[in-house]
């Protein structure tokens, strides 16, 4: 399928490597133009060689912390007019409500919400000037269905899905698509760290952990950062132009729920 987007531009977080990268590889794909943004510059600069390599399009490398007022700021200045954001960024780390004081919830919000929201403002005044444009935050899966050691994603990701849920109904007529993607679990650095945390609380081999987290999935696998990338650029596509303000479940199944 042409996703008629060859020769747009877009600005990827947390594209060196996992999902980002999925995106990433499969917006390229389609010939959009990148900008990518990681915090590790050796990465992030392996990443961007190998897209160019691959697929022939234009791609900035900055290395640079999203979470950050400077380090947006520099992204945002290397960035310029773009097409398509696609807003992404690691979760704060899992543990149980005892453990959570003011300045995590405040850490996990701003990494996790207020982020995303400083580059929706920065960018859709352009996309709404142009007359067209697509936002897809990677949020998680925990919107729809809490997982209890990952209270602070759970918040803050919430957050962030409320303000998406009122902010796309307004640019919708501006030709300014905003929808949220939610991986469930994923073969990636993020699964490896919190099936990590299970083997050793669970005194379990790291493939044993895995087992038993595919076995609770209908598809009874991990998704692939491939397969998410390509669900990705269809939201970024001119194809999806109708799809406003939803959360896309990305999971295997394994939100057991009719809707």
């Amino acid at each position: 399928m042409d996703l008629g987007i060859a020769g747009k531009r877009a600005l990827v977080c947390a594209s060196s490597k996992g999902l980002g990268r999925g995106c990433a590889e499969a917006l390229a794909g389609a010939g959009v133009n990148l900008v990518l943004n990681a915090r590790g510059a050796d990465a992030l600069e392996e990443t961007a060689a190998a897209i160019r390599k691959a697929h022939g399009v234009e791609v900035t490398a900055v290395a640079a912390d999203i979470t950050s007022e400077a380090g947006r700021a520099e992204v945002l200045a290397a960035a310029g007019d773009v097409d398509i954001l696609v807003t992404n960024a690691g979760g704060p780390p899992p543990g149980m409500w005892t453990d959570w004081e003011r300045e995590d919830f405040i850490k996990a919000i701003d990494a996790n919400m207020l982020t995303p929201i400083a580059l929706m403002k920065a960018l859709m005044p352009g996309m709404i000037d142009r007359g067209w444009g697509r936002v897809v935050n990677i949020t998680s899966q925990s919107v729809k269905s809490p997982i209890a050691v990952l209270g602070l994603s759970n918040s803050a990701r919430a957050g962030l899905t409320g303000y998406v849920a009122g902010t796309a109904r307004q640019v919708a007529e501006k030709g300014v698509v905003i929808n949220n993607l939610l991986p469930g679990i994923h073969a990636t650095d993020r699964a490896d760290s919190l099936d990590s945390g299970v083997a050793k609380a669970q005194g379990i081999s790291l493939e044993e952990a895995r087992d038993r987290r595919a076995s609770g999935i209908p598809a009874r696998r991990y998704g692939t950062a491939e397969e998410f990338g390509a669900t990705c650029a269809f939201m970024c596509s001119q194809h999806a132009g109708y799809m406003i303000g939803q959360n896309i479940l990305l999971d295997g199944g394994a939100l057991n729920a009719t809707l």
